[in-house]
């Protein structure tokens, strides 16, 4: 059986890691996944949700697995790693990932590479890397700079302190916090909402935040007119306008849209 697979609840992907327990991190677990993102984005999904079986999302890395490989071997696996790791922010879906029990080192990189994580408030997330002497090898970093600013990725890099679901939400790192049992609820019809959205807008916003994560907002504002106006004639855009403007006239709130995707 696989360890991790990929399946489809109508609009939206499901990419589940399916070693539990522990989940752990090894040579399968990167071809897994790998073919789980190549699979995903050969449909026509609208949003893809990261989810795991078990009580954990991943306790890391299979230490079992990874103490004897030599440098170009290790380099070759990290590679692996990263270049899945940067497909799954490469789509132009927006993407989840659902958070209980442990993740540590590249699971909480996993977990980073996603547009929202739902956490729950007990979850420990951990840069375990600097406590066995190495460092985070798949953008544990500098996404975790970015979202919880450059003195707490330090502490929680460089200390491999625990994080709970609870601080992480506190930190930004974690966009929803909820209980251990509410999870993949959550995360669920998070996937769900966002799969009937506007999908153009949303691959539009996560261009801008990217553009800005590298060059700050003069770096976005260089691309933002090249970025939204072919939304301005898009079926979805059309149809949401047209509805806010009906509901102006009437006096109300307008009604959600069905959009399209188009």
């Amino acid at each position: 059986m696989k360890s991790i697979y990929f399946e489809r609840r109508q609009n939206v992907g499901h990419i589940v890691l399916a070693n539990p327990p522990a989940n752990l991190i090894a040579a399968d677990f990167a071809d897994s996944l790998e073919n789980a993102v190549r699979e995903a984005s050969k449909t026509d999904i609208r949003s893809l949700l990261i989810r795991a079986e078990g009580p954990n999302f991943s306790n890391g890395g299979d230490i079992l697995d990874f103490i004897d490989k030599g440098l170009n071997d290790w380099r070759t696996f990290i590679s692996q790693m990263h270049y899945t790791y940067r497909s799954i922010e490469a789509l132009q879906i927006p993407t989840i990932s659902a958070v209980r029990g442990a993740a540590l080192g590249g699971a909480f990189e996993l977990a980073l590479a996603c547009d929202f994580i739902v956490a729950a408030e007990n979850a420990t997330f951990r840069c375990i890397e600097a406590s066995v002497g190495t460092a985070p090898v798949a953008g544990g970093v500098q996404r975790l700079a970015e979202k919880a600013g450059r003195a707490y990725a330090a502490r929680y890099v460089m200390l491999s302190e625990p994080m709970s679901g609870t601080t992480a939400g506190q930190l930004g790192v974690a966009a929803f916090v909820v209980s251990d049992d509410q999870v993949e609820k959550v995360a669920e019809d998070l996937a769900i909402k966002l799969a009937n959205g506007p999908t153009r807008s949303y691959g539009a916003i996560r261009a801008l935040l990217k553009a800005w994560s590298s060059g700050g907002v003069a770096g976005a504002d260089a691309l933002i007119l090249d970025l939204t106006m072919a939304l301005h004639t898009a079926e979805d855009a059309r149809k949401g306008r047209t509805a806010r403007a009906e509901a102006v006239i009437r006096g109300e709130e307008p009604a959600p849209v069905a959009f399209l995707g188009k």
